[in-house]
Protein backbone atom coordinates (compact mmCIF):
# COMPACT_ATOMS: atom_id res chain seq x y z
CA UNK A 1 0.00 0.00 0.00
CA UNK A 2 1.15 3.64 -0.63
CA UNK A 3 2.52 5.42 2.27
CA UNK A 4 0.61 8.65 3.18
CA UNK A 5 0.31 10.46 6.45
CA UNK A 6 -2.95 10.19 8.35
CA UNK A 7 -5.51 12.73 7.07
CA UNK A 8 -5.61 14.34 10.23
CA UNK A 9 -2.07 15.05 10.30
CA UNK A 10 -1.95 16.23 6.97
CA UNK A 11 -5.22 18.36 7.50
CA UNK A 12 -3.49 20.11 10.81
CA UNK A 13 -0.23 20.78 9.11
CA UNK A 14 -2.63 22.60 6.31
CA UNK A 15 -4.83 24.47 8.57
CA UNK A 16 -1.41 25.07 10.96
CA UNK A 17 1.06 25.65 8.57
CA UNK A 18 -0.65 27.28 5.70
CA UNK A 19 -1.84 30.75 7.75
CA UNK A 20 1.76 31.86 8.39
CA UNK A 21 2.27 32.12 4.32
CA UNK A 22 -0.01 35.40 4.00
CA UNK A 23 3.41 36.95 3.28
CA UNK A 24 3.80 35.52 0.30
CA UNK A 25 0.36 35.59 -0.84
CA UNK A 26 0.34 39.40 -0.54
CA UNK A 27 3.98 39.20 -2.31
CA UNK A 28 2.23 37.38 -5.49
CA UNK A 29 -0.57 39.84 -5.51
CA UNK A 30 1.81 42.78 -5.73
CA UNK A 31 4.05 41.10 -7.83
CA UNK A 32 2.09 38.49 -10.15
CA UNK A 33 4.90 36.13 -12.75
CA UNK A 34 1.28 37.30 -15.13
CA UNK A 35 -1.13 40.00 -14.91
CA UNK A 36 -4.15 39.07 -13.48
CA UNK A 37 -6.78 40.20 -16.34
CA UNK A 38 -4.57 38.66 -18.67
CA UNK A 39 -4.44 35.18 -17.09
CA UNK A 40 -8.12 35.07 -16.03
CA UNK A 41 -9.42 35.89 -19.87
CA UNK A 42 -7.55 33.53 -21.46
CA UNK A 43 -9.57 31.51 -19.05
CA UNK A 44 -12.60 32.35 -20.57
CA UNK A 45 -13.24 28.85 -22.80
CA UNK A 46 -12.99 27.06 -19.59
CA UNK A 47 -15.85 29.34 -17.77
CA UNK A 48 -18.53 29.26 -20.53
CA UNK A 49 -18.08 25.68 -20.32
CA UNK A 50 -18.79 26.10 -16.40
CA UNK A 51 -21.11 28.70 -16.46
CA UNK A 52 -22.59 28.39 -20.52
CA UNK A 53 -25.25 31.01 -19.97
CA UNK A 54 -23.69 34.00 -18.34
CA UNK A 55 -20.65 32.84 -21.06
CA UNK A 56 -22.69 33.02 -23.85
CA UNK A 57 -23.97 36.62 -23.09
CA UNK A 58 -20.05 37.87 -22.47
CA UNK A 59 -20.45 38.56 -18.64
CA UNK A 60 -16.93 36.77 -17.67
CA UNK A 61 -15.50 38.82 -20.48
CA UNK A 62 -16.27 42.15 -19.96
CA UNK A 63 -16.06 42.14 -15.70
CA UNK A 64 -12.41 41.13 -16.31
CA UNK A 65 -12.09 44.31 -18.49
CA UNK A 66 -13.88 46.77 -16.20
CA UNK A 67 -12.26 45.49 -13.36
CA UNK A 68 -8.43 45.37 -15.00
CA UNK A 69 -5.75 44.76 -12.57
CA UNK A 70 -5.62 47.99 -10.17
CA UNK A 71 -9.32 47.26 -9.20
CA UNK A 72 -8.51 43.29 -8.48
CA UNK A 73 -4.82 44.24 -6.55
CA UNK A 74 -6.67 46.99 -4.62
CA UNK A 75 -9.43 44.65 -3.09
CA UNK A 76 -7.20 41.58 -3.06
CA UNK A 77 -4.37 43.43 -0.63
CA UNK A 78 -6.96 45.17 0.96
CA UNK A 79 -9.33 42.51 2.16
CA UNK A 80 -7.32 39.34 0.87
CA UNK A 81 -4.33 39.44 2.90
CA UNK A 82 -5.91 40.02 6.06
CA UNK A 83 -8.50 37.07 5.69
CA UNK A 84 -6.11 34.65 3.94
CA UNK A 85 -3.98 33.05 7.66
CA UNK A 86 -7.67 32.84 9.25
CA UNK A 87 -9.72 31.94 6.18
CA UNK A 88 -7.39 28.54 5.49
CA UNK A 89 -8.02 28.33 9.49
CA UNK A 90 -11.24 27.84 9.50
CA UNK A 91 -11.40 25.46 6.65
CA UNK A 92 -9.57 22.42 8.33
CA UNK A 93 -12.61 20.22 8.34
CA UNK A 94 -13.57 21.59 4.94
CA UNK A 95 -10.29 20.76 3.69
CA UNK A 96 -10.29 17.06 5.20
CA UNK A 97 -13.90 16.40 4.24
CA UNK A 98 -12.90 17.28 0.29
CA UNK A 99 -9.37 15.96 0.67
CA UNK A 100 -10.50 12.55 2.10
CA UNK A 101 -11.68 10.81 -0.92
CA UNK A 102 -8.71 10.89 -2.40
CA UNK A 103 -6.58 10.37 0.78
CA UNK A 104 -8.48 7.14 1.07
CA UNK A 105 -7.78 6.16 -2.64
CA UNK A 106 -4.20 6.84 -2.22
CA UNK A 107 -3.70 4.73 0.84
CA UNK A 108 -5.32 1.88 -1.14
CA UNK A 109 -2.51 1.86 -3.50
CA UNK A 110 -0.59 -0.47 -4.41
CA UNK A 111 2.35 1.15 -6.29
CA UNK A 112 4.94 -0.66 -9.01
CA UNK A 113 8.51 -0.56 -7.29
CA UNK A 114 10.61 2.54 -6.88
CA UNK A 115 13.68 2.56 -9.36
CA UNK A 116 16.84 4.74 -9.43
CA UNK A 117 16.39 8.84 -9.81
CA UNK A 118 15.31 9.79 -12.83
CA UNK A 119 14.44 6.44 -13.91
CA UNK A 120 11.90 6.16 -16.56
CA UNK A 121 9.75 3.89 -14.72
CA UNK A 122 9.08 5.75 -12.10
CA UNK A 123 6.68 7.55 -14.08
CA UNK A 124 4.46 4.25 -13.87
CA UNK A 125 3.52 5.44 -9.90
CA UNK A 126 2.75 8.71 -10.84
CA UNK A 127 0.38 7.45 -13.76
CA UNK A 128 -1.58 4.94 -11.21
CA UNK A 129 -1.89 7.91 -8.78
CA UNK A 130 -2.76 9.88 -11.48
CA UNK A 131 -4.93 7.45 -12.59
CA UNK A 132 -6.46 6.41 -9.62
CA UNK A 133 -7.64 10.10 -8.84
CA UNK A 134 -9.13 10.69 -11.65
CA UNK A 135 -11.23 7.62 -11.55
CA UNK A 136 -12.32 9.15 -7.49
CA UNK A 137 -13.19 12.84 -9.47
CA UNK A 138 -14.75 11.12 -11.71
CA UNK A 139 -17.15 9.16 -9.52
CA UNK A 140 -17.97 13.06 -7.84
CA UNK A 141 -19.31 14.07 -11.39
CA UNK A 142 -16.37 16.82 -11.61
Amino acid sequence: MAAIKPLDRITSKFTDVTPARSGEYEAGIRAPRRSWSAATAAAEDSYKAGVAAAAARGAFGKGVKAAGDAKYQKGALEKGVARFGPGVALSGDDYAKGFKPYHDAISRLSLPPRYARRDPRNLQRVAAVATELGKIKESMGK
